[in-house]
């Protein structure tokens, strides 16, 4: 919300930017950045030595050591310094993944090591089966089921490769481009001439650094840093690492969020680049972003994917300090990457796929896979800044019930609080804030209330008073004190949530009552308010780059340097734990953040922060959710209609489309904007967006069904042509349609004004249906573009053979009061004439189902031959929580077996929750008979004829209807069709 216009404080007037543009000069280039330039003018000079160029950095082959398990030491030595020591340590894992830890010995200063603490669930695995051997110029290991997977570490130069059937997968350093900077001493200043020195003339030899071939013939910014205004004194020098990790077999890169670009990331050097700097991780409150650029936004995750038709890896390189990234292509098959970080150890771990799925599931292992959401948190949400009262927050929930339009979530932000002391509420517009709570509790909704992380320095503000008293604010530089720096509230400091000291009381801020001994807690709240954490990079309106000075100082004397990255992603776990224990049982949290780290996903959401109302922005928000998604945070979306601006009634509605099938749902505005809540539209652009919001609400049980599934897999919930087809080529650089889940949904928003008509990529030689009109489009076996319908009204979106999606139909006002609807069932037939689905179910809100409280369901439509030689469908129903008991939810590993009467399921069965219709399509020929196998009652039923799964020829499908067959949801059953 850096962009906001500034509204109370009159002292902010001049570091508050206006909503002009993006403000380029306010955030670093490459060429303004001291290490960047070095690691990139190292760069340079590699590339200008060609094959002379080889790297200074090799093993000393009698330090090599195997420790139990696959586990392998070896001290590391520089050519260029040689009385520097550097520890190597390369361990593979029980699942494959390769974990590559370099770091200086015995330095001046201690190295930031403690990014994996935080990122990862869990010290992985080490395998005990995998063995190294040790060789005269390398050390080998050969793994895996058949074999085909092997890492070398080579002694000199020093190089990690991993092969995959004698293919190149990864190389690291292959160009010779790691550089760990060690610590030195800061060199004293040259004496000063006495008088009488200089009077003769004097010839001064100037002795050659032997170094200069590859550090450069001059230092570079190494101990103090200006930018604008501000100077970052480094007060332990240079410390930066370098390192090439290549794909020499891998055309495509994907990944490293957050930056407004394509999903296929561009290049940044070689020939004919995208862009001219390279992708910066750095968490940033930029205003107004482009929509097309390398820049830092307020999250980052050092995950990136390499695909090609063979194989998909990935590397993840944990640190939390500021990190460049060049992208090149020395072929089309190819891809070379350059990773300069300001501090930090080498620590990288090696995904070996080879698959997508496989790679998702890696990952997972390492920094866990997303959470189960409250259901609720799939709904709809409407939130502006900002409604200015309680009685505003009445009308509006109000007037969506009069309106008929589904909603689950009403959001504030930072106008409830009285000078933005957060949790406390601005008794002269909000008077009766648990009141109004619980008018909209009453209509089935929830609230969120937004959280910043900056405390007004204010005596009178406990939250302040008491983190001040417990000692755990983030220090200046001096180590002394509190840093104080300026953001909504004026003057502000900032907790430290590296500080473990600042935890139990952060969660105890959060209990909606009393507590003992009279500390203060948030009584004035509610268990249906849950929070929006903003400003989290953290944004510092008078700091560099507008955030914190890199030389403040964190718990146990790290720089924030060092752990900037990772600092908006603790300040939402704690507030996310906060939520998780506030209440007996526990039930599911609700956090939205805006800046993110690898290990968010467990978290909560996030979304792509302040964008503009603009098609571009609608565009690349698309692209920037699929991006998020494949990093491990797949509840992520965009703000529906865009923060800033007026967009036009089709441009809403199209958002709103976009919005739609985005696993995170919200339509958010900046103050200066005009209100647009749906039911302010005129028709016929309300009814169409009325018609999509109870489209998302009939779908929340895909939504919700394919939740599970990433939460137990870590594949993500919206997944990219490549990720469903990793064979086709076709469709490794689409960013613009996508499948939901294993739903078998396929749906392209349609991103541009004045559309009528789009372009469809299908990927496989099988039949899909307009999930709309029933249409059918066929596709071929190396892929085929067809035209389809897109007027505003329609949104291109299709069942693919062979699926089976779960709906329910009936309107709602939110999500709350659709625990016992009835279903719909959509089976697609293939052209083989079958087709399989599941449905997740659980109450949605407590942990219950980690007990094993859920029913989980498969659906399959099987084709058959009779005894008098005819041919019959069979739709049948069956227990998959039975069946694969271990599979079925995250977070109960010792859940082994499954009752399939537990409460939860005995509750949809005496609440009647069952099949209320069965559409069927792509029929061969009208039925004869339509039974429930069993009891051989005859279903009502009518046919429409049309199209069969199988036609060559297109048109309108067969559409079978069933009404009403009675079949409850919890139990087993067959439906035959004859």
């Amino acid at each position: 919300m850096w962009a906001r216009s500034f509204l109370s404080i009159v002292t902010l007037v001049l570091v508050v930017q206006d909503a002009a543009a993006f403000k380029a000069h306010d955030f670093k280039t490459c060429s303004q950045s001291g290490f960047c330039r070095r690691g990139r003018a190292l760069a340079q000079r590699a590339q200008e030595a060609k094959s002379s160029w080889i790297s200074p950095y090799s093993i000393e082959p009698t330090s090599v050591v195997l420790e139990e398990g696959a586990v392998v030491k070896a001290g590391v030595k520089s050519s260029l310094y040689p009385d520097i020591n550097f520890g190597l340590e390369v361990r593979i894992q029980e699942d494959g993944v390769v974990r590559v830890r370099m770091d200086e010995v015995a330095g001046l200063h201690k190295r930031y090591d403690e990014a994996s603490s935080w990122a990862l669930i869990s010290d992985p695995v080490i395998s005990r089966s995998v063995k190294w051997t040790v060789g005269k110029k390398d050390i080998r290991a050969v793994y895996g089921t058949k074999k085909d997977t092997e890492v070398v570490i080579s002694y000199q130069p020093f190089q990690v490769t991993m092969y995959r059937n004698g293919k190149e997968q990864v190389v690291v350093n292959g160009q010779g481009l790691l550089h760990m900077e060690h610590f030195r001493k800061k060199p004293e200043p040259p004496a000063p001439k006495t008088e009488g020195e200089g009077s003769e003339e004097q010839t001064v030899l100037e002795t050659p650094n032997p170094r200069a071939w590859f550090e450069g013939d001059k230092e570079d910014d190494l101990w103090e840093e200006t930018f604008g205004t501000w100077t970052d004194s480094k007060p332990k020098g240079p410390e930066s690492l370098s390192v090439d990790i290549n794909f020499p077999n891998h055309g495509f890169v994907y990944g490293i969020p957050q930056h407004a670009t394509r999903l296929a990331l561009p290049s940044t050097t070689g020939e004919n680049p995208t862009f001219t700097d390279p992708y910066r991780l750095y968490n940033a409150d930029v205003f107004e972003y482009l929509a097309s650029s390398p820049v830092s936004l307020y999250g980052s995750i050092p995950l990136m994917h390499a695909h090609s038709e063979d194989s998909t890896v990935a590397v993840f390189h944990v640190v939390g300090s500021e990190t460049w990234i060049d992208v090149s292509h020395s072929s089309e098959k190819s891809t070379q990457t350059h990773w300069v970080s300001e501090s930090g150890i080498l620590d990288l771990f090696i995904l070996p796929g080879p698959t997508p799925d496989e790679v998702f599931a890696q990952y997972a292992r390492l920094t866990g896979a997303p959470v189960l959401p409250a259901q609720f948190s799939l709904g709809y949400h409407q939130c502006r800044w900002n409604y200015v009262s309680s009685e505003d927050v009445r009308t509006v929930n109000k007037r969506f019930d009069e309106e008929d339009i589904p909603m689950d979530v009403l959001w504030l932000d930072i106008e409830y609080s009285p000078d933005h002391k957060y949790f406390i509420w601005n008794d002269k517009t909000f008077p009766d804030p648990v009141d109004m709570v619980n008018d909209v509790a009453a209509t089935g909704r929830k609230m969120v209330v937004i959280v910043d992380p900056h405390l007004k320095r204010d005596s009178n503000y406990p939250v302040f008073e008491k983190a001040k008293e417990l000692g755990i604010l983030v220090k200046p530089k001096s180590g002394e004190g509190e840093y104080e720096g300026w953001c909504w509230p004026g003057s502000s400091s900032w907790v430290d949530f590296f500080n473990p000291a600042s935890w139990d009381w952060w969660k105890s801020l959060f209990k909606p009552y009393q507590l003992e001994g009279g500390a203060w807690s948030w009584t004035q709240s509610t268990e249906d308010v849950h929070i929006w954490n903003d400003m989290n990079e953290p944004s510092v309106f008078n700091g560099p780059e507008i955030t914190m000075p890199k030389d403040n100082i964190h718990h146990n004397g790290w720089e924030h340097r060092d752990v900037h990255n990772i600092n908006g992603m603790l300040y939402s776990n704690l507030t996310w734990q906060a939520l998780a224990v506030r209440s007996d049982p526990p039930k599911r949290p609700f956090v939205l953040t805006r800046s993110f780290f690898a290990g968010s996903q467990r978290f909560g959401a996030m979304w792509t922060g302040d964008n503009l109302g603009t098609w571009e922005h609608m565009a690349v928000g698309v692209k920037m959710v699929l991006s998020n998604s494949i990093a491990g945070l797949s509840f992520a979306g965009s703000d529906v209609g865009g923060f800033f601006g007026n967009p036009d009634p089709e441009m809403l509605v199209r958002w709103y489309q976009v919005g739609a099938f985005a696993p995170f749902f919200r339509a958010h505005a900046h103050i200066d904007t005009k209100r647009r809540e749906p039911y302010l539209l005129a028709s016929p652009h309300k009814d169409i967006v009325y018609s999509t919001l109870r489209l998302r609400y009939a779908m929340l049980p895909v939504w919700y069904t394919a939740f599970r599934e990433t939460t137990v897999t870590g594949v993500p919930i919206l997944r990219p042509q490549y990720v469903v087809f990793p064979k086709d080529k076709n469709g490794f650089d689409m960013d613009d349609q996508y499948y939901i889940g294993s739903s078998g949904l396929l749906v392209k928003p349609v991103t541009e004004k004045d559309v009528t008509e789009t372009t469809v990529y299908l990927s496989d030689d099988q039949i899909y249906y307009d999930y709309f009109s029933f249409a059918t489009y066929r596709g071929a076996p190396k892929g085929k573009h067809i035209t389809v319908p897109a007027a505003l009204h329609q949104i291109p979106l299709f069942i693919r053979g062979g699926s089976i999606v779960s709906t329910r139909e009936r309107p709602r006002r939110a999500s709350s009061r659709m625990a016992y609807d009835p279903f719909t069932l959509r089976v697609a037939l293939s052209k083989d004439d079958s087709a399989t689905g599941d449905l997740y179910l659980d109450d949605g809100e407590t942990y219950s189902h980690q007990q094993g409280q859920y029913v989980w369901r498969q659906f399959s439509a099987d084709a058959e031959k009779t005894k008098k030689g005819g041919k019959s469908i069979r739709i049948s129903s069956i227990d998959l929580g039975k069946i694969k008991p271990t599979e079925a939810v995250e977070g109960a590993p010792g859940l082994t077996t499954y009752d399939p009467k537990n409460a939860y399921a005995k509750t949809l069965e005496e609440r009647n929750v069952r099949v209320e219709k069965i559409i069927v399509l792509g029929l061969k020929n009208k039925p004869k008979s339509v039974k429930v196998e069993g009891t051989g009652e005859e279903l009502v039923w009518d046919y429409i004829p049309g199209a069969g799964s199988a036609d060559k020829k297109g048109g309108m499908a067969s559409t079978l209807i069933i009404k009403d067959p009675k079949l409850k949801i919890t139990s087993d059953w067959s439906v035959v069709i004859s």
